[in-house]
């Protein structure tokens, strides 16, 4: 009889090591994964691969090597314990980002935190007495009294991430919950079946089929999300030239050059020149379908300020500060928030609008700072301007992940902050 068991257990990891190990080939080459999402499944992929390639390493050193190995079969089990006890972790910390939740910001994963550390500090523990499981001289492994004990943080790992799920199910999308459920709900009950039945080691098959069974709805959600920012985008293209050809704007930029054209010729002429650059951007930009370099759009911004300088003599300040390049933007995103800036911040009543342009590199995101000294802000409102900020927003999300917040100056003004990551340079 233990032989046969002994024969489903090297099976069963086996088979297990082999399903992980697809399943980090398609999570490192498959498409439409999101870089944090990919990254994740790899180091996911990872850990449950160590975690049964450790768990095989073990039955082969208990079943088949003798004595001399027994130092091999303590680390190999200390091993299979550690690595099987990251998933859970793992599995919040995917949960609070579907959420839309920082974990920093939150006291689920820093409650995950502490009972992973409890478990990692009964397994050390274990290494120096025989009350949990030890590992004869004989190269046997037998469980102590206290075995239990060491399941008890896993449990309540599992626990936590269930009612955690439950609380957060209105967030996620059908697929996302399907995901959860499965990888939480098939080892859960793997593991309480092996609390109770010595030697059947159901657990190992059973994560490993349900880290791939999360892997494979996350996939199918980011298919399905990645077919309707297609078709959004399209959507998004055919609306970015309204949103961006203002006719009154380019009626009073004409109405500009008529009157320099008699009392300030080189003004007209440059006038002339920087309007022409503005409306080439515009429409390379219109018939873009992809991100461009960030110079690109500066360009263009720079192009469209200086014909609001030219209207607004004095009245309009600008200052670029923009030592960090390397990235790339969706096509007219800066110069919009921007024109937004100029169009809310001039007023014949205020002071002159002063508008600084930066950029940074922060945190593995790249930073573009738009910083205006005009009235301000206000989220209730509902014109056209609040709206065109949303749609930039809603495309720097669907085209490179990116994301655009807006606060007020404490000193009056606005604050519009466009955060997109970057790939660090090989």
């Amino acid at each position: 009889m233990n032989d046969a068991i002994d024969l489903v257990n090297f099976a069963a990891a086996a088979t297990g090591l082999v399903i992980v190990l697809l399943g980090l080939f398609f999570s490192l080459v498959v498409r439409y994964l999101e870089t944090w999402t990919r990254r994740f499944f790899v180091v996911l992929f990872s850990a449950a691969a160590a975690y049964v390639a450790s768990d095989l390493l073990s039955q082969v050193s208990l079943l088949f090597l003798g004595p001399d190995y027994s130092g091999l079969s303590r680390a190999a089990v200390f091993c299979e314990s550690f690595f099987s006890s990251l998933l859970m972790p793992m599995m919040t910390l995917y949960l609070l980002r579907c959420s839309g939740e920082r974990r920093k910001r939150t006291p689920l994963f820093a409650s995950m935190v502490t009972l992973w550390l409890v478990y990692v500090a009964l397994l050390i523990i274990t290494q120096f007495t025989t009350e949990i499981y030890s590992i004869s001289p004989e190269n046997v492994y037998h469980r102590g009294p206290w075995y239990f004990v060491l399941l008890l943080p896993p449990a309540a790992m599992m626990g936590l991430n269930c009612v955690s799920l439950l609380f957060r199910r209105k967030r996620l999308s059908k697929k996302q919950r399907a995901a959860f459920a499965v990888y939480l709900l098939l080892p859960l009950c793997c593991m309480l079946i092996q609390m109770f039945s010595y030697g059947l080691l159901m657990i190992v098959i059973g994560t490993s089929v349900s880290v791939v069974i999360l892997f494979a709805f996350i996939l199918m959600d980011q298919v399905d999300h990645s077919i309707r920012q297609q078709q959004e985008n399209a959507v998004q293209q055919a609306s970015i030239t309204v949103l961006q050809m203002r006719p009154h704007f380019i009626y009073n930029t004409l109405m500009s050059i008529y009157y320099l054209c008699k009392q300030d010729t080189e003004k007209a002429q440059q006038v002339i020149l920087d309007f022409s650059s503005y409306l080439r951007q515009n429409f390379t930009a219109i018939a873009k379908e992809d991100t461009i370099p960030f110079t690109e759009e500066v360009e263009h911004t720079r192009a469209y300020l200086a014909v609001e300088q030219a209207r607004f003599q004095d009245r309009l300040l600008v200052e670029f500060e923009t030592p960090f390049t390397a990235f790339r933007i969706p096509p007219l995103t800066l110069q919009p928030v921007v024109e937004n800036a100029v169009k809310h911040g001039l007023d014949p009543e205020l002071e002159p609008l002063f508008i600084s342009v930066s950029s940074r590199q922060q945190d593995g995101y790249a930073e573009v700072i738009v910083d205006d000294s005009g009235p301000g802000f206000k989220p209730t409102d509902d014109d056209e301007p609040h709206i065109a900020l949303a749609n930039i927003s809603k495309r720097l999300k669907m085209m490179c992940g990116g994301e655009l917040t807006i606060s007020n100056r404490d000193c009056g003004g606005t604050i519009v902050t466009i955060r997109i990551p970057v790939q660090p340079e090989s």
